[in-house]
């Protein structure tokens, strides 16, 4: 994954998150932080953001932060092999960002985790993984 884009930005390079509007908005070694418009669509019955929808930002989240290459190099690519949310509180606002960091790497499996936040107040999600590196 590579910088690029206007403005900036770094490819995603990932149809399912770019077709809710997840976007990149820092991404270096061990840490990147994802944002994510919220809309209408993301609501659950009792109108605050799905829980799906922030399991996706956690999961992501604790991926691309092992994942970032510098450009040039060849993109890097994972698998995730365990997830573990915590859901702290809810509701709704504009915005959801995910930051996510690299807790220890190995030769193929890596440790991260996440959190999400709304509209940068309020802390919505924690969450855990474990990764698996693509060959």
């Amino acid at each position: 994954m590579t910088e690029g884009g206007a403005g900036g930005g770094f490819s995603l390079d990932n149809p399912a998150l770019e077709s809710i509007g997840v976007r990149i908005t820092q991404w270096r070694p061990d840490y990147v932080e994802l944002e994510l418009p919220v809309t209408s669509s993301m609501l659950n019955r009792s109108r605050v953001i799905h829980g799906g929808t922030i399991c996706t930002l956690l999961d992501a989240a604790t991926g691309y932060a092992g994942l970032f290459s510098p450009p040039g190099e060849v993109a890097r690519h994972a698998v995730t092999l365990s997830l573990t949310s915590n859901f702290l509180s809810n509701g709704t606002g504009s915005v959801l960002t995910a930051k996510g960091i690299v807790d220890r790497r190995g030769r193929s499996i890596f440790f991260s985790r996440a959190e999400v936040w709304l509209d940068q107040e309020l802390l919505v999600a924690t969450g855990v993984a474990t990764m698996k590196y693509l060959r």
